[in-house]
Order: C-alpha cells, then structure tokens, then sequence
C-alpha cells in the first residue's frame, strides 16, 4: 500500500471486514497476545519554543504546565528501574526541545540511554529535530527507537504547528533511519483534521526509506490553554479504521494505542486491540497528559485473557511516569 487511493480502499471496507483483515495480518506477523508496556517519562518539561496547537508545554501557550529542569541520570534509572519492575519492556524519555544542542544537556540524555540500557530495556526518545551527527551519538550510546511524530497530513499540518515545516520533521526521521535507529512515528487524531488527512498521514509513513517500527496512534487530550482546549472527541469507529488500516499498511510494526486512553471506554480499547493494536502506554502520566492508572490496565488485561504483569507490582502506581 502506497497510494492514498489504496489507503482509502481498505479504510472504507465494511467494518467486519476490516476488522477480519486487520486480524489475519496480525496473526501472521505478530503474536497477538504480545502486548507491549511501555513507560513514558518527561526528562525536561515545559517551555518549547515550537507552537504546537495541541501541546501544553509549548511557550506560547498559557497552560497549567510549570517549566521543570532537565532531569538526572539517577532521577531516570530510578524511573525505569521502576517502570520494568511493573512489567514496562520499553523505557521512553521526552524533552520540550525545538531540538537539542551539543553539550552537556545532551550528553547527559546520552548517559541517561546509556542507563535504560543497563536495565535490558529498549530505549527510545523524543527530542525534537536531530542532526545527522546527534542521530549517530545516539545510536553509538544504545537508543533502540527515536519518535518524531508527522501528526497529520502535509495539507492540514501549517493548521497546528507554523514554527517547524514538515520537511524538517522528514529530514530528522531520514537522520534517524541512516544511524540505524528504528523509527517511531505516527500521529495525533482529534484535531480538526479529515480522515482523508489521516490516511495521507499513513500514506507520508509509507513512503519513508525504512517503514516504521512503530506507529503511534495517539487520539488529542485537550487541555486548558493551548489552542484545542475545546475539540471535540475524535469518532470511536473512525479511530478503530484507523488502527486497523495502520496494522494492515505495517503489518511487522508495533501499532501503539497511545495518548487520550483515559477518555476511551474499556469496550473502546477491546475494539483497538482487535484491531491490531499491540503496544500501550501504562501509568498515570503521559508527559503531562492523565492515563488510566496501572490498576485499571490490569484489570482490562485480565479481562482479555492477555498476560498482565505481577499483580503485587501492577498495582502499585507510576506517580511521575
């Protein structure tokens, strides 16, 4: 699948249908009952000079989010030491950053890989724009995944974001890909756009010179002060085609059920599984996003019949993860 019109064949079937096909896919290349625990942890917070419409740690926006320094290494092996102990195989770090400068800022986020590393994790991080060169010292120091998310599509992205281009947002996922770091990318639902523009989204990932090794699918948390406060939520139906196109577009990749799960019923998540979905953020933080707590995750794993880790340890909660 590389055209839009193949994106739009699949995305219009019935929905039975869609779904059999999702499934079928999923089954082939990937272990259904394999659903992957990822932890999210915002290693600088606040402060981005980028103006992202959706995002409550951009400085352009009057948002409840208090600008917080950049962590230390003991702060994130300390986190990620926690987050495997609750059954998290993946150990992700963001930093509100345009994008990072040489020094010792981000010779420290190279030690903090350096660390999630030692602990047999995957690392993955989201900095903002790489440098060819940043790219290869990441990939020297362990970094399994780099997320670079496009959002939307190419027509509808100068709506959301005017201080970066999406050209720039390619050539950071092409530095990505050519220092051997897997890419994650996908994009944000609920924003105003047309569901044409999701697929043009999917369409843009298709193109890359490496597929995706993830594709995040994240549904927009509006939050007070920034320019989306008042979206309205995105279609249940609509976000079900989408995972189930994305599964069947990238049929090895990880499709990640990510941002705005605590507006989504459990019934809703189901249906997003079954879809093909196979990866979630866990803990009650997303950066600076509410997410269903451990508790919730378990109970809904039991219910699926799907592996949860060690009760005793699921419930304990994230605080800041």
């Amino acid at each position: 699948m590389k055209t839009l019109a193949e994106f739009q064949a699949i995305y219009r079937l019935p929905l039975p249908e869609l779904m059999f096909r999702a499934a079928e896919v999923h089954r082939q290349f990937r272990d259904y009952r394999d659903v992957q625990r990822c932890a999210l942890l915002s290693v600088k917070t606040g402060g981005c000079p980028e103006d992202c419409g959706y995002c409550s740690q951009s400085a352009h926006h009057e948002s409840a989010v208090e600008r917080e320094p950049l962590l230390t290494v003991a702060e994130v092996r300390e986190k990620a030491s926690m987050a495997k102990e609750r059954g998290a195989t993946r150990f992700c770090m963001g930093a509100a950053w345009r994008s990072p400068k040489d020094g010792p800022d981000f010779d420290r986020v190279l030690d903090m890989v350096r660390v999630v590393r030692s602990l047999d994790m995957e690392a993955c991080v989201t900095l903002g724009m790489l440098t060819e060169s940043q790219a290869v010292r990441l990939k020297e120091a362990g970094l399994t995944a780099y997320n670079h998310n496009l959002d939307t599509s190419r027509e509808y992205y100068s709506e959301i974001i005017s201080t970066r281009s999406y050209d720039d947002r390619l050539e950071t996922l092409r530095n990505v890909s050519n220092a051997g770091i897997s890419v994650c990318c996908g994009g944000i639902v609920g924003m105003g756009e047309t569901e044409e523009d999701r697929l043009k989204m999917l369409v843009e990932l298709a193109h890359l010179n490496t597929p995706p090794e993830s594709v995040p699918i994240n549904c927009l948390t509006p939050i007070p002060g920034t320019p989306l406060a008042n979206a309205a939520p995105v279609d249940s139906i609509e976000l079900v085609r989408l995972i189930a196109t994305a599964r069947i577009a990238f049929p090895t990749a990880r499709v990640r059920l990510s941002a705005g799960r605590d507006r989504m019923s459990r019934e809703l998540q189901v249906l997003a599984f079954l879809a093909g979905a196979d990866s979630i953020f866990f803990g009650e933080k997303l950066l600076t996003a509410n997410n269903p707590s451990a508790d919730a995750d378990a109970d809904l794993f039991r219910a699926m019949g799907l592996p949860v880790p060690e009760p005793t340890l699921a419930r304990r909660t994230l605080a800041t993860v």
